[in-house]
């Protein structure tokens, strides 16, 4: 079959079992068993593809078809230019997420703080590592710890440390939100406490996408939560603990969660603000810790 042919075999299967955005994850799929870029697809398109590499390609549509996500498929996903390796043990790194790394590089310029700067920052619930590992990135000074109670995703967080060549600069730890790095006395040293925590309740779990509610790890989506802010009541008071004065908290949130997060932070923070993404739904909550 030709490589034109063997792409719209796969769309064709896609859109009749609805998934969504399928000319994506027919490319995606086709690109990941030929070890080749979007640009050769379209270049080569009466280029014969070999029996194994188009059976290979039709059991993967086939496993798009049943709704599991095209990274868990591959294996990888982009986020902050960077490429991560993806597992059910985590969940899927989102664009809108790259907005608590900008957020902090926007929080660090206003503090005048360097690039060399020696910050210390800590990512809790750091699942594949991504705002741990993207943050090192621009800091090359800083020391940075990732936190997650599930030991599975921190496995996948340090197998992303050293393929991106900095499994010294990433500490991962298991610990339920900051107790473990409260217990060892680090409490009033971070500049930064990042997070983007489970913020799905049990009454929201419906409305998702079978891809996220049936594929994605259920404890990092908020499964077992009620009302879906029960983990932000947790992380403000520990945040408060773990941060110098002036240090910053800053989280994701839930594209109607906006009120009821900001109400959370009470008059121990200052600078409090809520940032839109680019469909300029309030989608990042940042505040200072005040001074005593």
């Amino acid at each position: 079959m030709l490589l034109r042919a063997t792409l719209q075999q796969g769309l064709q299967t896609l859109l009749a079992h609805q998934v969504p955005s399928p000319q994506l994850a027919a490319e995606l799929l086709l690109m990941h068993v030929l070890g080749r870029d979007r640009t050769y697809l379209y270049s080569h398109p009466d280029e014969e593809v070999p029996p194994a590499i188009l059976q290979h390609y039709s059991q993967l549509i086939a496993e798009r078809a049943t709704g599991k996500p095209t990274q868990y498929i591959t294996g990888h996903q982009a986020f902050w230019g960077l490429d991560f390796e993806v597992t059910p043990d985590v969940l899927i790194p989102r664009p809108e997420t790259e907005h608590i790394v900008e957020c902090v590089l926007e929080l660090a310029r206003r503090q005048d703080y360097a690039k060399d700067a020696c910050l210390r920052i800590v990512d809790v619930g750091t699942g594949s590592g991504c705002i741990a590992l993207a943050v090192a990135s621009e800091f090359a000074c800083a020391k940075v710890f990732g936190v997650d109670i599930s030991t599975g995703a921190l496995a996948v967080a340090c197998r992303n440390a050293s393929s991106l060549g900095m499994p010294e600069r990433v500490t991962f730890l298991e610990s339920d939100l900051l107790h473990r790095l409260l217990d060892a006395n680090f409490a009033g040293t971070f500049d930064f406490v990042l997070s983007n925590p489970p913020y799905v309740g049990r009454h929201e779990m419906d409305k998702v996408q079978r891809e996220v509610s049936d594929f994605e790890p259920r404890l990092a989506l908020g499964a077992d939560l009620e009302r879906g802010e029960e983990i932000y009541e947790r992380l403000f008071p520990q945040a408060l603990q773990a941060l110098k004065p002036g240090g910053y908290v800053v989280v994701e949130i839930g594209y109607s969660m906006r009120e009821t997060v900001l109400a959370l932070l009470g008059e121990e923070w200052d600078e409090i603000q809520a940032t839109p993404d680019l469909a300029g739904i309030p989608r990042v909550v940042s505040a200072k810790k005040g001074r005593p």
